[in-house]
């Protein structure tokens, strides 16, 4: 895979990473829960863990690639900026919008 199409396969990845804890009412979109709906705060700790599994791929993506590059706590703090920014359609849709029951 050339450099270029890892880079959309992780963006687009990272989009429905972000997307997927305000969709639906499993965790991780897989296990059933006990509860009728998720709260808040686990909706939360779900998107920081898919943070960490998204920037994971691109990680390996990177090191295919060749050398890693060193990050600080600036990379972190701007692609957290950008997952939180790429997960607001769902949370738009989730919490924002009226639904019929």
């Amino acid at each position: 895979m050339s450099q270029g199409a890892s880079v959309w396969v992780v963006l687009l990845l990272a989009l429905a990473a972000a997307n997927l804890p305000f969709l639906n009412e499993r965790l991780f979109g897989v296990v059933p829960l006990s509860t009728p709906t998720k709260s808040l705060g686990l909706r939360l700790a779900e998107l920081l863990l898919l943070y960490f599994a998204a920037g994971g791929v691109g990680l390996l993506f990177e090191r295919r690639a060749g050398q890693i590059a060193p990050q600080g706590w600036e990379f972190y703090a701007v692609t957290g900026a950008l997952f939180v920014v790429l997960a607001f359609p769902g949370f738009t849709w989730r919490y924002l919008l009226k639904h019929r029951k």
